[in-house]
């Protein structure tokens, strides 16, 4: 059985799609097509399930249509709506070509605050959101204790990225944090 620890969420099933099974999927991170993975996770009654993917196409930057192996029919895939959707870290590559990413990729991140030098640490919280409806784009980042950090996305701050495990590692001044409260 495979465990929580094991995977990461990269979005959530939000509706059917016509009557042979296809869903509407929302999702934060394309590993999915970039990695070309077989099969994904879905949360069904608290169980984490393996579906295999039959067929996907894109129709936005954050919508993907799939059909999963023995998903045919609308009432089958009305049963799924709402999951979420995990992939296996195992799967995830340890490198990506960064050039090719957009900061929304880094949703779900767990953002780890260190000094200049790389050595101290402390967890910010994790990237919820990315706001980039103006030309200083933020990441919004939910500390543990419940409040929102807003972090801007900037290559100056990001030290570098762990993909397989899912962390951004920054160096943001103490005064830029200190801002959100």
């Amino acid at each position: 059985m495979i465990e929580e620890t094991e995977v990461y969420k990269i979005g959530t099933l939000t509706r059917t799609h016509g009557v042979k099974g296809e869903l509407a999927f929302q999702f934060t991170d394309d590993v999915w097509d970039r990695v070309e993975a077989d099969y994904v996770f879905c949360r069904m009654d608290g169980l984490l399930v393996p579906f295999f993917f039959e067929e996907w196409r894109f129709r936005s930057d954050t919508t993907a249509l799939v059909k999963f192996e023995g998903i045919d029919t609308a009432n089958a895939a009305q049963q799924m709506v709402g999951a979420e959707v995990f992939f296996p870290k195992e799967l995830t590559p340890d490198e990506i070509d960064e050039e090719d990413l957009t900061w929304r990729h880094f949703m779900g991140f767990d953002v780890v605050q260190t000094d200049d030098k790389g050595a101290t640490e402390r967890t910010l919280g994790t990237v919820s959101d990315v706001l980039d409806q103006t030309a200083n784009i933020l990441l919004d980042v939910q500390a543990p204790d419940g409040q929102s950090l807003l972090i801007p996305a900037h290559e100056d701050f990001v030290l570098r990225a762990d993909h397989r495990e899912r962390r951004l590692y920054v160096c943001v001044p103490d005064e830029l944090l200190t801002l959100n409260n």
